[in-house]
């Protein structure tokens, strides 16, 4: 039966506008909500008074200049005097409590501006209107340089809308080393509600980026490290409420800790007149490893401390370790025949591990004369025995590592290896030769084959660590 009408269908398309506009309107509602909840209504509430006594106080400063114009000159003083009062009474009771309540230091951000070359042009082209429109009162001339005005007032809005709110996130590897390319994620948020950024260069801030120094035996201060991000990252576009991420390659090139307290954020948008910078503090540190690239010095080495271990091992796999009762699969050739006459039935020998290889790496700090020379040999001192663990580690065997003031217990290398890098990183060379005794004592204590690296002359080496123990002086690197 008809009826003379008819449904139309519904389109995809207005469905899916009707869904988008209607989690935009939710997700709008969410954020009203929670901004009401952490709303300052006592602050709020002072404002909106202080606000109606002042216009109170406007108008009845416009009544007092009409009444002293009809004539009515008491009554005009009375209503300025009124407005006045009214005008105290906000600035003592209102604009300090809000003044407390305000962030002042989003206020007081510092801003450094910067003229670039197209700024220093535009500049001498207002000059030179200027001067022709006070010379000739063309009004055309007033006009063009009012907007060529505006458009600067109009930048300066503009990059201070850009560089507002802006978040910064920089995440390094867990462990960094010196001389090896890294891959670091710099993420940048803008919490604007509203508005994008555009054109924004993220680099280290150079008043706030510090090298770290360290004494050398001499007294001096040398630097350990420097600014951690040595270049800028630029990013052309940053949506409203998201975040952009870029990845920047890093490499430090020698070993200590490098700190940095902030970033800068600046940018020359929208028309490049200016260079506007903005400091964000963000401290940063960084450890970073010695280098564990092999070097000449560690091929050379190598086979000769891995001779002497051998040599030092290879009796330990035929010492005895127990007696134990025959089982299926032991071989002949380990029956005890004596315990087992003894005992009347079959016993095996068992003896200690033949690939058993404990290691003690053992680094001497003591510098007799720290010039140029001897630093450069200690830095390769530093970098040979971080190669050394590092190949410890890799083989699977069992070390430890000695230094002033610093010891880790015996274990697989897997488990001090990072703490003995750390270590490295941050050795500096001493004047302090007491030092080299104790720890010659406590090498000389250790169980396992020493790998020992010092600047003291062979002579004054004890004579009972030459058995158990490899030297690598630091004059020979």
């Amino acid at each position: 039966m008809d009826f003379g009408f008819s449904i139309a269908p519904t389109s995809p398309m207005s469905t899916l506008t009707k869904t988008a506009s209607r989690s935009l309107w939710r997700e709008a509602a969410s954020v009203a909500r929670e901004q009401l909840t952490h709303l300052d209504r006592p602050a709020w509430r002072r404002f909106f008074l202080a606000l109606g006594g002042l216009g109170l106080a406007f108008l009845l400063a416009v009544f007092s200049a009409a009444l002293n114009q009809s004539g009515r000159h008491n009554w005009g003083m009375l209503s300025a005097a009124l407005s006045l009062l009214l005008a105290g009474i906000v600035a003592v009771k209102v604009v300090p409590y809000l003044a407390k309540r305000t962030a002042l230091e989003r206020w007081m951000e510092k801003i450094e501006y910067e003229f670039t070359r197209e700024g220093v042009v535009y500049f001498l082209v207002i000059a030179v209107i200027i001067v022709a429109a006070l010379n000739t009162g063309n009004n055309l001339l007033f006009i063009v340089l009012a907007s060529l005005l505006a458009g600067i007032l109009a930048s300066g809005i503009l990059s201070m809308l850009v560089l507002e709110r802006l978040e910064l996130d920089f995440v390094l590897p867990e462990h960094v080393f010196a001389a090896q390319p890294i891959v670091s994620r710099l993420t940048v948020r803008n919490l604007k509600w509203l508005l994008p950024s555009f054109s924004v260069t993220v680099a280290a801030s150079q008043a706030r980026a510090k090298k770290g120094l360290s004494p050398t035996p001499s007294g001096e201060l040398r630097p350990t490290g420097g600014a951690i991000l040595n270049g800028p990252v630029y990013l052309p576009f940053i949506p409203r409420r998201a975040a952009v991420t870029q990845h920047v390659e890093l490499q430090f090139p020698r070993r200590g800790r490098y700190t940095q307290e902030g970033f800068s954020v600046s940018s020359k948008f929208p028309f490049g007149f200016l260079l506007k910078t903005r400091a964000i503090s963000a401290r940063q540190e960084v450890l970073v490893l010695p280098s564990i690239a092999p070097t000449e010095e560690f091929y050379e080495i190598l086979p000769l401390v891995s001779g002497e271990l051998e040599s030092v091992h290879k009796g330990r796999g035929h010492d005895l370790y127990a007696i134990r009762d025959y089982q299926h699969g032991d071989t002949a050739r380990h029956l005890d025949w004596k315990a087992s006459a003894k005992a009347r039935q079959l016993k095996v020998r068992e003896f200690t591990r033949e690939d058993e290889r404990r290691v003690v790496l053992v680094f001497d700090t003591h510098l007799e004369k720290p010039d140029t020379k001897a630093l450069a040999k200690f830095e390769k001192a530093v970098s040979l025995c971080a190669c050394l663990a590092w190949h410890f580690f890799e083989i699977d065997a069992q070390m430890q590592f000695l230094t002033e003031g610093f010891e880790t217990r015996m274990a697989p290398g897997r488990e001090v290896v990072y703490p003995t890098l750390e270590r490295l990183a941050l050795v500096e060379p001493t004047s302090e030769g007491e030092t080299t005794e104790a720890l010659f004592a406590q090498a000389s204590a250790a169980h396992g084959f020493n790998i020992i690296f010092t600047s003291q002359p062979r002579g004054s080496v004890p004579t009972s660590l030459w058995g158990s123990s490899y030297f690598i002086f630091m004059d020979w690197l």
